[in-house]
């Protein structure tokens, strides 16, 4: 019976990448001069600090277009408040959140149901959840509803079996 696996995911090292990119952009950039900017990484934590919220701005844009470069998806970027902190500067954490939730798993599962072709069956497996069905065209159906949905994580299809 074909099957695949919907997971949400990131690869850490284009993460890395992506950080060490705005890092060397933000060092050479004329506005970015004198303003103590920096972005610290601590896995899927990403600490933003600045002098203004306007630079924080300049340097979220950054990030982003660097994490979109590397093929990061910006749908599992999770922006926090924005905190003053020492020496009148501003600071911003970002999570880059994986997995799929209980709570968004059982939205793709009433997703499939609602609108799948009739023999798709899902069920979830931890983070993940398993879509099967007797047919390979219905499993590819299903992968487009989930690309077209808007469910908020970034989603990807592996482990598909025939």
């Amino acid at each position: 019976m074909p099957s695949f696996d919907v997971v949400s995911e990131v690869d850490r090292q284009e993460v890395r990448n992506a950080i060490d990119q705005a890092q060397r952009e933000i060092a050479t950039r004329f506005d970015f001069k004198n303003t103590n900017s920096s972005i610290e990484q601590n896995d899927l934590v990403i600490t933003l600090a600045t002098v203004s919220e306007d630079r924080l701005n300049a340097l979220r844009t950054v990030l982003e277009e660097k994490l979109v470069k590397r093929g990061v998806s910006l749908r599992g970027v999770e922006y926090g408040d924005v905190q003053e902190a020492t020496q009148n500067t501003v600071r911003q954490v970002v999570t880059i959140k994986v997995g799929i939730s209980s709570d968004k798993a059982r939205e793709i599962n009433k997703l499939i149901k609602a609108e799948g072709p009739k023999g798709v069956q899902s069920q979830t497996q931890g983070e993940s959840v398993r879509v099967s069905s007797k047919k390979r065209d219905d499993l590819q159906t299903v992968m487009q509803l989930l690309k077209a949905g808007e469910l908020g994580i970034p989603l990807q299809f592996n482990n598909f079996r025939d």
